[in-house]
């Protein structure tokens, strides 16, 4: 099968619906889905993030940085930590969780450091697009933070599956890969059931243009990976004007973001 056949593999795969998660992926939607019941008691959900050590200590990293209202009193756990942080914002982590889990299965080592970088531009964006929810766009933060976690998903699908096809992502210069990943993306969007604000600012992103007052989802995420200080590995081209922020009021919000982003967690896929 040459690339292009593949290409057209994967995407017809997609398009039908055939979209399969690696096992630890599911684990984590099950818990995803648990937290997300209404009736699901702090016990309960305080027991379910113990069951996912790297997610126990991620909550307890976030709930102790300066986005979170820490105020230099530390919390040291899980309990203190989700009653910090509230349900909706523990979301954001079990949804970082997940979307690390598709690069854990890639054994091209190539891939996998496409997969490591991926992940360091998802952590990023997120956190830059929570402090400018917060100062500049003024739309939730949590659902800013939530977003640019998965904007990116069905790139890491694409990865996860590329590693069965030796040499699909090497010198696209046609682009299938990124048209592909769009494809792939919606499916992938769909499947996990992400809310409908988030999945449209993701579907509008890659030819998204910027209001000249930001003030939308959209607009977060483009300033947001406007100024990542990490790309995309799949064919995002980085933007090289200012933008729209000065200087004093990006550093700012880069200061903010980059407890965030490491309390999200490190590029190293376990």
């Amino acid at each position: 099968m040459n690339k292009l056949e593949a290409f057209g593999y994967i995407a017809a795969q997609a398009a039908r619906g055939d979209i399969s998660f690696p096992t630890s992926v599911n684990a984590v939607l099950r818990l995803q889905l648990a937290l997300d019941d209404p009736d699901c008691h702090v016990d309960e959900a305080i027991r379910l993030v113990l069951s996912e050590p790297q997610l126990a200590a991620r909550t307890v990293a976030l709930a102790n940085t300066a986005a979170y209202g820490s105020g230099g009193v530390q919390v040291s756990n899980v309990r203190a930590a989700v009653q910090r942080i509230g349900y909706r914002r523990l979301r954001g982590l079990v949804a970082a969780l997940m979307v690390r889990q598709f690069g854990h299965r890639i054994a091209d080592p190539v891939l996998r450091a496409k997969a490591e970088q991926l992940w360091t531009h998802s952590a990023q964006v997120a956190a830059l697009a929570q402090a400018l929810a917060r100062h500049v766009t003024r739309v939730d933060p949590d659902t800013a933070l939530f977003a640019g976690i998965v904007h990116e998903v069905g790139g890491f699908y694409l990865l996860s599956r590329a590693d069965g096809f030796p040499g699909l992502l090497d010198d696209d210069a046609d682009n299938w890969g990124v048209l592909v990943e769009d494809v792939v993306s919606q499916e992938v969007i769909r499947k996990l059931a992400i809310p409908g604000d988030v999945a449209q600012a993701i579907g509008a992103l890659r030819d998204g243009v910027l209001n000249q007052e930001p003030h939308t989802l959209l607009d977060t995420l483009l300033l947001a990976n406007r100024y990542a200080a990490v790309g995309s590995p799949l064919g995002e081209q980085q933007i090289q004007d200012p933008g729209p922020l000065d200087e004093a009021t990006l550093y700012a919000l880069r200061e903010e973001a980059a407890d965030t982003a490491q309390a999200l967690g490190d590029a190293t896929l376990v």
